[in-house]
């Protein structure tokens, strides 16, 4: 008999949450988050939805950022983004280093990302191909307080019907919740004082759409009915006391939504007027 070969099925087992699709903080002018999400970071201005000059709704990858025009929210955390190649990224920062004097803009190279302040102080880390993707949002981490970690944990085991772990090694005491295949949410503790949520949101795409509503409902925590394919909760809550830890608006999404698997066209953004080759206009992971 040939030897029996062993693996962990659990790996390829996907959550009820398949995506998340998109991040939403406001800011004060498009024209300076242009300057930093389309020519600095080189990601790409959706030509299809609110292109205007009231919304921005910026491409990465699968994923995108949606910069409505108001005052400047801020992600009590940082977000990981995954660029085509970090060299290029470097070049397309130089390029904007001077018009983003007077902003929050800062730049560090670390050992494998280079960290970044948008114009106003968002930490977004930039990382070349990895985490699954060549070009994405792969996770986005946010602060919160000592001891919620676990009860977060339940929360979207239990309510949210999505995989999520507690960790504690090196890298400190946080939840960790799968999102799909390749993206993670991170709630990390820590003992720094937490800014005062200020309604910047995620949005994502859920295979079961009634079961957590259910739940969440049954709680007191739906904040909005939006639509017959979309819902929003803020509190993050410990299913087995009740108690609040933290809040994030979710604007949950069914599979049936309109937009679900809607085609986000990227750019080459190694493509200039300089070093132009034809048919090498879109970006291939």
């Amino acid at each position: 008999m040939s030897h029996k070969r062993a693996f962990d099925r659990t790996e390829e087992d996907f959550g009820n949450v398949l995506n998340m699709e998109h991040i939403n903080l406001t800011v004060p002018d498009q024209q300076v988050a242009a300057l930093f999400y389309v020519s600095g970071l080189g990601f790409t201005r959706d030509p299809f939805i609110d292109f205007g000059t009231f919304n921005m709704w910026i491409n990465v990858g699968e994923q995108q950022f949606h910069l409505p025009k108001r005052d400047a929210q801020k992600f009590r955390g940082h977000i990981g983004v995954v660029v085509p190649d970090l060299d290029d990224l470097k070049r397309r920062l130089d390029f904007i280093d001077r018009p983003m004097q007077g902003t929050e803009f800062s730049r560090e190279e670390k050992n494998d990302h280079i960290a970044l302040r948008c114009p106003w102080g968002n930490d977004i880390r930039a990382y070349g191909p990895g985490f699954g993707t060549s070009l994405g949002i792969p996770f986005a981490s946010l602060d919160v307080p000592r001891d919620t970690a676990d009860g977060i944990t339940r929360f979207y085991n239990d309510l949210l019907e999505t995989p999520a772990a507690t960790r504690d090694d090196d890298g400190g005491k946080r939840a960790e919740v799968t999102m799909g295949a390749n993206q993670r949410l991170i709630f990390k503790e820590t003992d720094d004082e937490i800014p005062d949520y200020d309604g910047h949101h995620l949005a994502i795409y859920v295979a079961n759409f009634s079961g957590p509503h259910a739940a969440l409902e049954e709680r007191g925590l739906i904040t909005e009915e939006s639509d017959q394919h979309q819902y929003r909760f803020q509190d993050i809550v410990d299913p087995s006391s009740g108690e609040r830890l933290t809040e994030i608006e979710h604007e949950v999404r069914s599979l049936h939504h309109p937009m679900f698997k809607r085609n986000l066209v990227n750019r080459n953004p190694a493509q200039s007027f300089r070093n132009y080759t034809q048919g090498h206009d879109v970006f291939v992971p």
